[in-house]
């Protein structure tokens, strides 16, 4: 592990706070609102992972994914599909052909509490399935313990097996108890090998956070400025407005630029956003 713990910024709740004030209250013009909301849609990785899943409700999400932007001009569709490993291989086949990629979670989710052989093998049997994309969970427990080699070590191997595929590194904010540990948490995950940092699993409460999120982004940028290298960030679970949708965009753009206003470097991990942000593009351009 290559990090320099003594060099890691505290993070002063107060300042983090003052930071976000500006990004609460949206002053874009309707023709900008609606550009950004076409983006976020775009952004988004359709969801759902829930222990009710069955085929046909994967299908169904799939069809979703493919024409949620029909009567929209502008927009192609939502980013990716994600879904648990076991139906990755139906969401590849209603998939085939679409430019949206095909996420699974793996990797133990979403308490990461087992071993890291079976969390290698849940990682490799969704790949094989057909995913593109993989969201794995830290060991929390491990993390909280100070046990941040370890963290580092099980991020990094499940990194390996991925190999080309992209690797999204979920923390667990609202489990992480400070802002100081979400930018621990975030060194570690990107020293490891992560393409996206991600905030939550949404099994949690709280889950994404503007606060949470603003300390991952400024971890990336000064992981940028010092490497050159371009770290992806996912925001996920609780984010169901496009109110909201528009806030995380407007600090997204602040604070990385607009080499990061794209879905390959930026997710939402939503589903009812989805739907907000279709009925409010309706409503804004009615025509």
């Amino acid at each position: 592990m290559n990090i320099d713990f003594s060099k890691i910024p505290k993070i002063e709740q107060a300042s983090v706070e003052q930071q976000l004030a500006p990004y609460r209250t949206n002053n874009l013009s309707k023709e900008s609102e609606i550009q950004r909301l076409k983006l976020a849609l775009n952004m988004i990785d359709l969801t759902t992972l829930s222990g009710s899943d069955n085929a046909d409700k994967i299908k169904q999400l799939c069809y979703q994914a493919i024409h949620m932007a029909d009567d929209i001009d502008g927009v192609s569709s939502v980013a990716a599909v994600c879904v648990y490993p076991n139906f990755v291989h139906i969401a590849a086949k209603e998939l085939e052909g679409a430019d949206i990629k095909i996420a699974s979670v793996a990797g133990g989710f979403p308490s990461g509490q087992t071993s890291l052989a079976i969390k290698i093998a849940e990682t490799k049997y969704a790949i094989d399935q057909g995913a593109n994309e993989i969201d794995i969970v830290i060991s929390r427990g491990k993390f909280l313990a100070g046990e941040y080699n370890f963290v580092h070590d099980e991020i990094a191997q499940l990194k390996e097996v991925c190999g080309q595929c992209c690797l999204k590194v979920i923390l667990e904010t609202g489990e992480l108890l400070t802002l100081d540990n979400v930018r621990i948490a975030s060194e570690i995950a990107i020293d490891a090998g992560a393409d996206f940092i991600k905030t939550s699993t949404g099994k949690i409460s709280p889950a994404a956070t503007l606060e949470s999120t603003y300390v991952m982004l400024q971890t990336i940028a000064d992981y940028y400025k010092r490497t050159g290298k371009v770290i992806g960030m996912k925001p996920a679970g609780g984010i169901s407005t496009a109110e909201v949708a528009l806030q995380y965009l407007a600090m997204l753009d602040d604070t990385l630029g607009h080499e990061w206003m794209t879905n390959k470097h930026f997710r939402f991990g939503a589903s009812r956003l989805a739907d907000d942000i279709v009925t409010q593009l309706i409503k804004l351009n009615p025509s």
